[in-house]
């Protein structure tokens, strides 16, 4: 059986389900925000010594042969526990539990959790890809102003979060990558505030969001550069309807983007490269749990049958 560890409104998840009910391969999808309406129980005389329980169907520890890790929910506790010092107490034995789950699943993951959190460093992924060969943008991590102000009187530049990219609360936003100009390089409070990323803007002719599973990729092209709006951050404005199409890469390239997943600990990693204006190719990151579902959409790139065939294999 194949687990599917996820929430009830991650519609990635429902393109895997889709392909394995063509297949007819038996799986379980665990929406982890509803698991304190199952029953649970685990042991330790195996790490198969675990099971899952809700009125709609079960999954044992033993069944499971490979696990698909995509966006779990936190487990929501029920309502008549009123109490907000027993509600934590809840919340946090829940994710205890999930956490023990996850380490005992280690060896079927796709791409496992704690690879994830590793390889989301992104200064991480770009010494790597450094060292794999790939043209990187010039740039560093500062909150220094001074540093920061120097970089921009350099040349032209673009910031980026280290991390977060989503400012939560009533006026939820967008961190989008976005250009620096020498009025906000003096700015030096909210400079210090936290370091970001700094990187010499490429001029671009596309960008491109490069899927890898295994040693398959499937690389697609986005024509950004039509819009003003999504010049620099293709994500930005109203910019969704920009057309994408799927592109053949050189070897090299194919052969560096599968090296950089491998090198990051993962099988699955979804890789955002620029073509210039020259046709060189530069390497911006990685997301080691990114979205593929609307690349598929799009192009007809064949994504969720390569994660289902990696699933299906039985390999780690």
């Amino acid at each position: 059986m194949i687990l599917l560890v996820t929430n009830a409104r991650d519609l990635t998840t429902d393109f895997v389900v889709l392909e394995l009910r063509r297949r007819g391969l038996p799986w379980f999808r665990l929406n982890t925000e509803r698991l304190p309406t199952s029953r649970v129980c685990m042991g330790w005389e195996a790490d198969e010594d675990w099971s899952i329980a809700f009125e709609t169907g079960a999954v044992r520890g033993a069944d499971v042969t490979a696990a698909y890790f995509r966006r779990p929910g936190a487990p929501e506790i029920d309502p008549a526990v009123a109490n907000p010092a027993e509600r934590t107490y809840c919340e946090a034995e829940w994710a205890a539990w999930l956490k023990s789950l996850y380490l005992r699943l280690d060896p079927l993951w796709l791409n496992s959790p704690n690879a994830i959190g590793l390889a989301e460093d992104k200064p991480r992924q770009l010494r790597a890809a450094q060292r794999l060969g790939f043209q990187i943008p010039h740039g560093l991590v500062t909150n220094d102003p001074n540093r920061l102000a120097a970089f921009v009187e350099s040349g032209a530049s673009i910031a980026k979060p280290l991390r977060e990219a989503l400012l939560d609360g009533a006026e939820e936003a967008v961190m989008f990558t976005s250009r620096l100009d020498r009025a906000e390089a003096r700015d030096a409070s909210s400079i210090r505030a936290a370091p970001v990323i700094l990187q010499r803007e490429i001029s671009k002719a596309a960008d491109l969001r490069v899927t890898v599973v295994g040693d398959r990729v499937f690389a697609a092209a986005i024509d950004s550069q039509d819009q003003p709006e999504a010049v620099v951050d293709w994500r930005r404005g109203a910019s969704r309807d920009l057309p994408h199409r799927a592109v053949s890469l050189p070897p090299d390239v194919v052969g560096k983007c599968t090296d950089l997943v491998a090198e990051l600990g993962l099988t699955y990693g979804a890789i955002d490269l620029v073509e210039d204006r020259s046709g060189d190719y530069w390497f911006l990151e990685c997301n080691p749990n990114g979205q593929w579902a609307w690349i598929e959409t799009r192009t007809g790139l064949p994504i969720a049958s390569a994660i289902v065939d990696h699933l299906a294999s039985g390999e780690a």
